[in-house]
């Protein structure tokens, strides 16, 4: 199809390529390192479950022994491998032992590498045939109850009490919503182990938990059999047990997660090194389970300004299209993240704003592109606050982005009320409905404002690729590129939870879920 932008694809191509290549540099350091968060991850993929005496979470006592010792480059599957064949325990049994102080997987004796991967091969199977199974539950579930069309409509809960988010979440299901995004406590990004259980008492949001995944999961599914259309369950699996959370919301079916580490080096100062090699495995993950990830370039125009930073989103959707692939996720769950956040004095802003929408569609067709509101500039004026949300929504429509997060009147004043949500979804359907194929009926001016615009952030994107290509993304994060925040390379939180891979190091579950069947 042609581009109404009279994009120039050669140079499309020529950027894409620049990110590809700083994407395959970033993956040379991804596979000679491993953290404490990946090796947590096989042990919950293993089946490892529940917390000691003191409350940690077994998964994290089970990795603690093996990262005292020193060993944690060689990981976890290599220890858990061999206890299974020196104790004929099952990993949670083996987990439950360390936990009570009666075993030390580091000191058994060693088998040979082939019969500890034969003992783990059975458990991995049937871990990967479990996730594999959700994802045909979800297909089969779309199937029978039908969906909302995209772009779909995205909206928050977020009490602190999971089970108030149930009430929430099924009224939002009632007035429209498609999908459900469940918030995280205030700083649970930077908590080193998962909690666990049904949790009451988070601050502003709710504790991502598996047994909170679960609750949702079975009230949202109820839900979507009252209404007649499967619902999306969406949470955050970033900050520093990226992986963990992917594997969690893989067991009990989410759909939908925000997944990005340039999100958490930058607005949580979690260490580069350690939220990139998270980032790999949590991806192979979300892409084999079928969750569409949400990147998180919308953030950067809360820090930066968004007419002048614009390149700066096109250029980290390239690089985030380009790591996703690497990790087997295809175009069709990739929801590549942008905002609508300028200034809304500029002049023509609507229209700078339409270009980049457009833009965004043009260069990825196939992305479900997750599109954010208005919320830098929300003043409390909630008259006001209700246009700009509208102008969001009917550019939204226009260039048929592919997840809506609802900007909701009250954003600046308080977290949403069920009545704050209904306005937001009534807004949204009402001018998508009117709007539908706006798009289709509509040309850009050659040479006019939006072409114009479009054309140049592609250009100051690619310019700013080949200097990211230079300085590589950790050299780049550092200089302060995206969002206007420098970062070091060795600073951060998370730096102490990073080993280097030992000769013996080996994750069955990553080339299971590369190379596996996915029907």
């Amino acid at each position: 199809m042609k581009s109404k932008l009279g994009l120039d694809f050669n140079k499309v191509n020529h950027a894409r390529g620049l990110a590809k290549d700083i994407a395959l540099d970033v993956q040379k350091f991804v596979d000679q390192h491993t953290t404490v968060s990946v090796e947590r991850t096989i042990c919950r993929l293993l089946g490892i479950d529940g917390v000691n005496e003191a409350g940690v979470p077994l998964p994290n006592v089970v990795v603690d022994q093996i990262q005292e010792r020193g060993l944690l480059g060689d990981g976890i599957s290599l220890f858990l491998g061999n206890a299974i064949i020196e104790t004929g325990l099952s990993p949670q049994e083996i987990a439950e032992e360390i936990g009570k102080g009666r075993l030390d997987i580091t000191k058994l004796p060693m088998h040979n590498l082939d019969s500890i991967k034969a003992a783990l091969e059975p458990l991995v199977d049937e871990s990967v045939a479990f996730i594999r199974d959700n994802r045909r539950k979800r297909r089969e579930l779309i199937k029978k109850l039908g969906e909302g069309p995209q772009p779909y409509l995205y909206v928050i809960v977020a009490t602190g009490n999971i089970y108030e988010d149930v009430i929430q979440a099924q009224a939002a299901a009632r007035q429209g919503a498609d999908i459900i995004a469940v918030i995280r406590s205030t700083g649970q990004s930077l908590l080193d182990y998962v909690p666990y259980g049904p949790t009451t008492e988070g601050f502003g949001g709710t504790f991502a938990t598996q047994e909170n995944f679960k609750i949702m999961r079975k009230a949202l599914d109820e839900a979507g059999e009252e209404v007649g259309r499967y619902i999306r369950l969406c949470n955050y699996c970033s900050g520093l047990c990226m992986p963990e959370i992917a594997a969690m919301g893989a067991l009990e079916r989410l759909d939908v997660m925000l997944n990005d580490a340039l999100y958490g080096i930058l607005f949580r100062d979690i260490n580069m090194q350690r939220t990139m090699i998270d980032q790999f495995f949590s991806r192979v993950i979300n892409g084999f389970v079928g969750v569409i990830i949400n990147t998180g370039e919308d953030n950067y125009l809360t820090t930066a300004d968004a007419y002048q930073a614009a390149h700066t989103v096109l250029a980290s959707q390239f690089i985030n299209e380009q790591l996703a692939l690497i990790a087997g996720i295809p175009e069709e769950q990739m929801g590549l993240g942008h905002a609508f956040e300028m200034n809304p004095d500029i002049e023509n802003g609507f229209l700078y704003e339409l270009a980049q929408a457009q833009m965004a569609r043009e260069i990825f067709p196939k992305a479900p592109l997750k599109y954010m509101p208005p919320t830098k500039y929300m003043t409390g004026n909630i008259f006001r606050g209700h246009i700009q949300d509208a102008l969001f929504n009917v550019v939204s429509i226009w260039t048929k982005q592919g997840i809506q997060l609802l900007g909701m009147l009250t954003e600046a004043i308080h977290t949403p009320f069920m009545s704050d949500r209904y306005l937001s979804i009534e807004n949204a359907r009402y001018i998508f409905n009117n709007m539908r194929n706006l798009g289709d009926e509509i040309q850009f001016k050659e040479g006019g404002i939006v072409q114009q615009r479009a054309r140049q952030v592609l250009q100051e994107a690619t310019e700013l690729l080949k200097k990211i290509k230079e300085l590589g993304l950790f050299g780049a994060l550092e200089q302060g590129i995206f969002a206007d925040i420098k970062r070091s390379k060795n600073g951060g939180r998370g730096l102490e939870g990073v080993a280097e891979k030992t000769g013996n190091y080996f994750n069955l579950f990553i080339p299971r879920m590369l190379e596996g069947e996915r029907t």
